[in-house]
């Protein structure tokens, strides 16, 4: 029995000394890790201060479209009998594009012309009886001045001259209204030859040859032609951005099949109706460009640039490795007597500068800024480097390792 509590009592002891042993492992390991944190130097991200160029816009997507169009319609119906052009087809002012079947309206103006023969043959006629009405009526004026026949008789001489002049006034109305319609059908009969109203390009075709076109209720559009000599690009700008777009600004876009052309442009009017997409407001602001070897083409897609300001040569430094400079009394800078605006009164700013001691604040004087870069007008020079992120130098008093605060954050 007392073997047996010994044995216990053995295993017990050596399971407590397993377990205490692990403790102090642990506690020994962090203790050795907390030691290593602290020992360890703050890292920090950088950047060069380089040279080059600058440049403020605001952005948006536009389409490409001819600046001068004219949609080619029927002004007549019937069966669309030969389409003599396909698209891409260079044409002339005055060339031949489509024929409408002419039958129809070539009976039309047979008919009127046989109407108006014999309205014509009528008048003739008509001018003789007036001319025979005219010697009765002088007759009988002179048969009752010699007391030969009654004032009645001279009465009846003379109305029927008026009657004779009334029919032929009649006829004279009816043949100008067929000569009207005489001219409206040959005029429907000579729209049934489509011409080219302009000298251009065949964009597009929206009839087909066979196709019955009815030009009763609405103008059938038969083909577009297109001047693409000068385009006009049609840019979406949000309503955020349309206080800042104006006449007369430079601008310039890329388009997908050539990204890295660039097509200078400048902003010739921007639409004061606005378009809602989805419940965004955009305002169309257009841009005339001359398309040189015809690279651009109709509807194709746009990424146009509005620009703000543009500066050549100059100091910059990632955007974010700017920030706003404390206010006069507070900070490093100002305990070395910083002004709060640099020359020209611009705003101060502050970066931090490597430097063999770590880094160090410094007031600057910005220029340009975009969303990416900002220009150093005064306070840096080329290659210093500056710090964008990582953790300042400086760990809290018994905080944990690591727990430097981040840059910039």
């Amino acid at each position: 029995m007392s073997n047996t509590n010994s044995r216990r009592r053995a295993r017990r002891i050596r399971r407590w000394a397993l377990i205490s042993g692990a403790v102090v492992i642990a506690a020994a390991a962090v203790w050795w890790f907390w030691l290593r944190g602290g020992e360890e130097a703050p890292e920090y991200r950088t950047a060069d201060v380089t040279r080059g160029d600058m440049e403020s816009s605001i952005s948006a997507l536009g389409s490409i479209q001819p600046k001068f169009y004219v949609d080619v319609g029927a002004q007549v119906s019937g069966q669309l009998e030969n389409l003599a052009v396909e698209a891409g087809d260079a044409v002339t002012k005055g060339d031949l594009l489509a024929e409408i079947d002419p039958t129809v309206l070539e009976s039309r103006v047979d008919a009127s012309e046989a109407q108006l023969r014999q309205l014509r043959a009528s008048y003739e006629e008509q001018q003789a009886q007036l001319q025979l009405a005219r010697s009765e009526e002088a007759r009988a004026q002179s048969l009752f001045e010699a007391n030969a026949i009654s004032g009645q008789e001279l009465d009846s001489s003379a109305a029927a001259l008026k009657v004779a002049q009334a029919k032929l006034v009649q006829l004279a109305a009816q043949i100008d209204g067929v000569e009207s319609t005489l001219q409206g059908d040959r005029a429907n009969l000579d729209y049934t030859r489509i011409y080219a109203p302009m000298d251009g390009t065949v964009v597009s075709l929206t009839a087909l040859e066979g196709q019955t076109l009815n030009a009763n209720q609405t103008t059938p559009t038969i083909l577009r032609i297109a001047d693409l000599s000068v385009m006009t690009v049609e840019a979406d700008v949000s309503e955020a951005d349309v206080s800042r777009v104006r006449a007369g600004m430079p601008a310039y876009f890329n388009t997908l099949g050539e990204p890295d052309r660039r097509w200078e442009a400048t902003v010739r009017q921007v639409l004061p109706q606005p378009e809602i997409v989805n419940d965004v407001v955009l305002y169309k602001a257009l841009m005339d460009v001359a398309n040189e070897g015809q690279a651009l083409l109709p509807d194709m897609s746009a990424q146009v640039f509005f620009l703000l300001g543009e500066a050549s040569d100059v100091l910059k430094v990632p955007a974010m490795a700017v920030r706003d400079a404390p206010a006069r009394g507070e900070g490093p800078a100002a305990a070395r007597g910083g002004d709060d605006q640099g020359s020209g009164g611009a705003a101060r700013k502050m970066v931090m500068v490597m430097t063999d001691d770590g880094p160090r604040p410094r007031p600057v004087q910005v220029g340009l800024s975009t969303r990416t870069e900002t220009e150093i007008v005064s306070g840096l020079t080329e290659g210093e480097q500056v710090v964008i992120g990582g953790a300042m130098p400086a760990r809290p008093e018994g905080g944990p390792p690591g727990g430097g605060r981040r840059f910039g954050r």
